[in-house]
C-alpha cells in the first residue's frame, strides 16, 4: 500500500507547472494553417500544434500531415499529407493515386476535389518525400514542384486547438 507524504504535494505540482511548459516548448510548435488546399481535414485560419521531435524517434509514414519548408524558397512553410515515401513509385490517373501499383485508399479526400489531373509514373529517390494537399484542386504540392527532402520537414501535425469546434487530434 502506497501512502502520500504530507507536504509533497506542493513540490509535485510546482515541478508539474516547470516541466510541463518546457515539455510544450521543446517538442511543440503552434502553427496557423494558410489557405484550404487540406481541406476537408484542415481549414483556412485553423490553429495547430506540430511535433517537431517525433521525427528523430520514429519515422514518416506514408498519410502523416507534416509542416515543411517549401523546397523552392526555404522561408516559407508549407502543410501537406505525405502520400510517397523513399523508394515507392506513385503515379496519378484522373485524380486517382497509385502508390507501387496499387489504388491508395484515401478516406480523408471529398469526391469533387480528388481532382481529375495525371501525374507520371515517378520514383521517389532516397531521403526524399512525394506530398499532395487533401483538396487536389486547390493545391500547389509535389506534382507542381517535386519532392520534399526530409531534411526541410518540421514535424508532424498533432493537435488541433482553434477552433473549438474542431478540437482533436489530426488525422
Amino acid at each position: 500500500m502506497l501512502r502520500p507524504f504530507k507536504g509533497l504535494w506542493a513540490r509535485d505540482l510546482l515541478l508539474g507547472l516547470v516541466l510541463a511548459p518546457l515539455l510544450v516548448v521543446t517538442c511543440y510548435q503552434p502553427v496557423r494553417v494558410a489557405g484550404d488546399s487540406m481541406q476537408p481535414c484542415l481549414a483556412n485560419h485553423e490553429r495547430l500544434l506540430i511535433n517537431h521531435f517525433l521525427y528523430r524517434v520514429t519515422p514518416i509514414r506514408r498519410g502523416d500531415v507534416v509542416v515543411f519548408y517549401f523546397p523552392l524558397n526555404p522561408r516559407t512553410c508549407f502543410i501537406k499529407r505525405v502520400i510517397g515515401l523513399p523508394g515507392d513509385w506513385v503515379r496519378i490517373r484522373r485524380g486517382v493515386v497509385y502508390v507501387n501499383s496499387r489504388r491508395l485508399s484515401e478516406p480523408y479526400l471529398r469526391g469533387g476535389w480528388r481532382g481529375r489531373a495525371d501525374y507520371p509514373r515517378t520514383r521517389i529517390p532516397a531521403g526524399d518525400f512525394f506530398v499532395l494537399g487533401d483538396h487536389r484542386t486547390a493545391s500547389d504540392d509535389s506534382r507542381d514542384w517535386g519532392m520534399v527532402p526530409e531534411r526541410l520537414i518540421v514535424g508532424k501535425a498533432v493537435f488541433c486547438y482553434w477552433p473549438p469546434s474542431k478540437l482533436g487530434l489530426v488525422h
